[in-house]
């Protein structure tokens, strides 16, 4: 199994801080990891080196807690501890478990300086006082606002300016067997319809025509759907604030999306990522959605999960070099959008604001692409380049080997003009409801996984369409008002 496919539990033991009289002791995270049935624990010891201390300790907790980019991590910090005299603890945590973590923290007034932090968190943690907009505004002031992805900047608005500064992020893709599209003279799926006849064409000649979530108790579901309602115009609320799922173009959405699960995809309620990508490896399916993880395995540089369709056991990269790549699409009530998953470096109340400000605007600067290549395929750069040099971190990432048993850089498997759709797509990314500012409501929809549970309702024969949509306008409404108490 890979690192990065393993399931991973962390836990953090912080170590006591011995300061010496005359030279002083930082902590240096040792990453070791052990393997247990099931598991793989890692735990983040703090043993104390001989270094000399010239400056403040600030803490940062990140929720990238793999061995590999805990690693890249502590490298980065070393440079900047190096260069500055700034010295960085870092925590590593749990993502699923962070947002309770830090509402300890900041209620007992031992927030960290710096924490790593997806966009579905920043809009409650700036609502509850956790972040600071101000120092994240500077930050992105001082590297230059324009070199940063205006999608991902205008995800975490507000009134001071920016309530984080964005780092990296991916964007869900709808991949598809270009070999196939042209020996059935099929259009590239970029709408609804193209979406559709290609499946049907492809079910018709012995392949399954799409794969995509249907389990109603997976986040895998969620993203796919998602994907497929923003391509048609859904939107979470209107302008006064009142929720607006129960609309046509969600209607047509949900319509759609199980027809082809159940017609033409996976036919049953219990597949997420794992049997998507397993069926499109084998030459099964001839379009999957999946985020762009699935990439370097795609090129065969995973040797845990190697493709296995007819054509891969003489080339393992054939469906890297014979799939096509849309980005966003679609639908007939709206579009084009793509979904996508963004992180941020956020600065919290908290901080000593000076080191903290020095620590992000390194980050994003000169430790920049050493962090994105730990995980180049799913983590494109939110900041495109510097003033002097506009293009140099989407050049450099397109550059950046991936893969884990076998490294390679993406650009020796895909065109030019798919990794430009990649990049340009980065500007473009979007949720339900963070463009309203809902990022605290789009969490707990996500908790409560309102959209898979009606769609497995419909899928599994118990609801209509209407009915789903229906379930899902009352369900975010009683959210919606669970929060405001």
């Amino acid at each position: 199994m890979s690192q990065k496919k393993l399931e991973w539990i962390t836990f953090t033991v912080l170590g006591i801080l011995l300061v010496a009289a005359l030279s002083g002791c930082a902590p240096e995270p040792v990453v070791e990891q052990v393997e247990v049935p099931g598991k793989t624990i890692i735990e983040t010891v703090e043993v104390p080196v001989e270094v000399q201390v010239a400056g403040p300790t600030i803490t940062f907790w990140s929720f990238e807690n793999q061995p590999a980019r805990a690693e890249k991590t502590q490298e980065i910090i070393a440079d900047f501890r190096n260069e500055t005299g700034i010295n960085v603890e870092l925590v590593l945590i749990d993502q699923t478990s962070m947002n309770s973590i830090i509402a300890s923290n900041y209620a007992a007034g031992t927030l960290p300086d710096v924490v790593f932090v997806p966009v579905t968190l920043v809009g409650g943690w700036y609502a509850d006082g956790i972040l600071d907009a101000e120092a994240a505004t500077a930050v992105v002031e001082n590297l230059n606002e324009s070199t940063f992805s205006a999608g991902a900047l205008s995800m975490v608005g507000v009134d001071e300016g920016f309530a984080a500064v964005p780092s990296d992020g991916w964007g869900q893709l709808l991949i598809y067997r270009t070999d196939l599209f042209d020996e059935l003279g099929l259009a590239p799926p970029t709408d609804y319809d193209k979406i559709l006849t290609a499946a049907k064409a492809l079910e018709e000649n012995g392949y399954t025509g799409i794969m995509a979530g249907t389990d109603p108790g997976h986040s895998h579901t969620e993203s796919t759907y998602e994907q497929f309602a923003l391509a048609n115009g859904v939107k979470l609320m209107d302008d006064a604030g009142n929720i607006t799922l129960d609309t046509l173009a969600n209607l047509h959405t949900v319509e759609l999306y199980t027809d082809l699960m159940m017609n033409y995809g996976p036919k049953d309620t219990s597949t997420y990522w794992l049997q998507t990508r397993a069926s499109y490896f084998a030459g099964e399916a001839g379009m999957v959605s999946w985020s762009p993880f699935i990439l370097d395995e795609m090129a065969g540089l995973v040797s845990s999960t190697l493709p296995n369709c007819p054509q891969c056991a003489e080339d393992p990269a054939y469906l890297a070099k014979n799939s096509g790549i849309v980005t966003d699409f679609s639908g007939p009530d709206g579009g084009p959008a793509q979904y996508g998953k963004v992180n941020y470096m956020g600065i919290t109340t908290g901080a000593d604001t000076e080191a903290a400000e020095q620590f992000v605007e390194y980050w994003l600067d000169e430790g920049y692409l050493r962090w994105l290549g730990v995980a180049a395929e799913g983590k494109f750069p939110m900041r495109s380049g510097t003033v002097d040099n506009p293009n140099i971190f989407v050049e450099g990432w397109g550059q950046l080997d991936v893969g884990v048993d076998t490294r390679a850089p993406l650009a020796d498997f895909y065109t030019p003009e798919a990794l430009e759709l990649i990049a340009q797509g980065a500007n473009n990314l979007t949720l339900l409801g963070i463009e309203e500012g809902q990022a605290e409501l789009l969490s707990a929809i996500y908790t409560e996984m309102v959209f898979p549970r009606a769609l497995g309702e419909v899928m599994l024969g118990y609801a209509t369409p209407q009915e789903a949509v229906e379930m899902m306008q009352s369900d975010v409404e009683e959210l919606q008002a669970a929060l405001s108490e």
